[in-house]
């Protein structure tokens, strides 16, 4: 289990480093730098609306279907045909709620089409998702890796034949990228289910009233856990647009800022979907290595989101430049509080990901409101004095609340050690990161000498071990 795991998470790690970063930084930092920052300040905000209650497309099904395939292989094909036809009931209710909240904000006739556009890209987004739940829970790990980049493949060749070409004569429009990511995402919907089908054979849609009622009071308490978790990470853009004077334009500020922990966030949330099935597994048989491979996890993506955050606050200006053309300085100070977000969202990514294997939803979701009370109320009182900057503070206090009370949660319900030689390491990473920094300056090309140098950090202090890796492999006593 532990091998192909290994072996899937190498293959989607390059697959992800390929194409995604040129689909943010090369398409989508493209788009934001062609339509100026108030442009894309306005999709960025309608893009998170269409985010808040999209749970309401999936209701938790995904994670349901992914923990309980990876129990039950069997009951893959049992089914899907009628959780699909419950999903086009769930999208009827999403729209109207999103469209209605649209209403409330105050939002013209032509945003809320652009909205409109948005809600069904969402759609699109949730049915491959679905597929991608069962892929994960079948242990497909590789076809999964294939669909996870396809769209953002798509987009690369779609977007970027109209950016980088003269076919428009220069002009671009913010509605074209909305259009042209349909396009993407329709596509790679449509090459998922063709695979699913061809792994299950081909479903019947049919309601089922009963089995609906069954799959809502089974997953529920993760529909709760992502909605709650949704409104305190992405409800930040929305009220910048809408309650700061200068609105539209902070909101592109914040996005220049937002984009790099965005990819950085895709990158995590890949490991974690890796890691949701092998740990539902692992607790179901008792496996005696599954605090190995948390501490390995842990150590991997947290030590690597240290390393980013010393880097990014250091050589900001350096690196927002490298990436977009206008208002660099005025989004300095909120990248560099964003990139320190990334490591109390690696924590909640690895302890959020254990926790919910076991199914300690109860907790997930008390914690998750209590962070939703703490982002809407800081917002409020920060985002009209600072913009930018005080949306990006709200949100490194309310992800380091969230992430702490997870990791101590999960130590005590689940009753793992803390390695005392982990935080002898941190914090020895963190002394050579902080004379790193001071004494080899920043700059475009010193940037690479620090990026190394630090990699090098994160091997000597263990934080990428793949040798242990290699033995947890060797000692599993997991079966495919």
């Amino acid at each position: 289990m532990q091998k192909k795991f290994l072996s899937s998470l190498l293959l989607i790690i390059v697959l992800n480093l390929l194409i995604k970063p040129l689909a943010i930084f090369g398409i989508d930092a493209s788009v934001q730098n062609r339509v100026g920052a108030s442009a894309y300040g306005l999709y960025f905000s309608l893009l998170n609306l269409s985010f808040l209650f999209n749970i309401l497309l999936d209701v938790g099904i995904n994670n349901y279907t992914t923990k309980n395939i990876a129990q039950y292989p069997h009951l893959v094909g049992r089914y899907w045909g009628k959780i699909m036809s419950f999903r086009l009931i769930l999208f009827l209710l999403y729209a109207a709620l999103t469209l209605i909240m649209a209403l409330v904000f105050g939002y013209d006739s032509n945003q809320l089409m652009l909205l409109g556009v948005l809600v069904f890209n969402q759609l699109l987004v949730t049915l491959i998702a679905f597929v991608r739940s069962h892929f994960g829970g079948l242990h497909l790990f590789k076809t999964d890796a294939i669909i996870s980049v396809l769209d953002r493949l798509l987009l690369i060749l779609i977007c970027g034949a109209v950016l980088f070409t003269n076919v428009t004569n220069g002009e671009f429009q913010i509605e074209w990228f909305i259009w042209m990511q349909t396009v993407a995402y329709a596509l790679t919907a449509i090459t998922a289910f063709a695979l699913l089908i061809h792994k299950t054979g081909l479903p019947k849609f049919r309601l089922n009233k009963a089995f609906s009622f069954a799959i809502l009071r089974k997953s529920y308490p993760y529909a709760l856990l992502i909605l709650l978790m949704m409104i305190y990470t992405r409800t930040d853009s929305v009220m910048l647009e809408r309650i700061h004077p200068n609105g539209a334009y902070e909101a592109g500020v914040y996005a220049q800022g937002f984009r790099l922990l965005d990819a950085l966030f895709m990158f995590g949330m890949i490991f974690a979907n890796l890691l949701l099935p092998i740990f539902a597994r692992m607790l179901k048989q008792k496996s005696t290595d599954l605090e190995a491979l948390l501490n390995q996890s842990r150590n991997l993506l947290v030590g690597g989101a240290i390393l980013i955050g010393f880097i990014c606050h250091a050589n900001a200006s350096e690196i927002l430049s490298l990436i977009y053309e206008n208002n660099v300085a005025e989004s300095v100070p909120s990248f560099q509080l964003l990139m320190w977000c990334f490591i109390a969202m690696s924590i909640s990514l690895i302890y959020g990901t254990l926790l919910t294997a076991g199914g300690n939803l109860k907790f997930l979701n008390r914690i998750s409101l209590v962070g939703v009370i703490a982002n809407i109320g800081v917002n409020f009182y920060l985002i009209p004095i600072y913009g930018a900057t005080g949306a990006a503070l709200a949100t490194i206090i309310t992800q380091s609340l969230t992430a702490l009370a997870q990791l101590i949660y999960a130590h005590q319900f689940l009753k793992l050690n803390f390695p005392m030689k982990t935080i002898l390491h941190t914090l020895a990473l963190v002394l050579w990161m902080l004379l790193m920094i001071r004494f080899v300056p920043s700059g475009n090309y010193l940037l690479f000498t620090q990026i190394i140098a630090g990699t090098v950090l994160l091997f000597l202090h263990r934080f990428i071990d793949f040798p242990s890796l290699i033995s947890l492999v060797k000692k599993s006593e997991l079966k495919n």
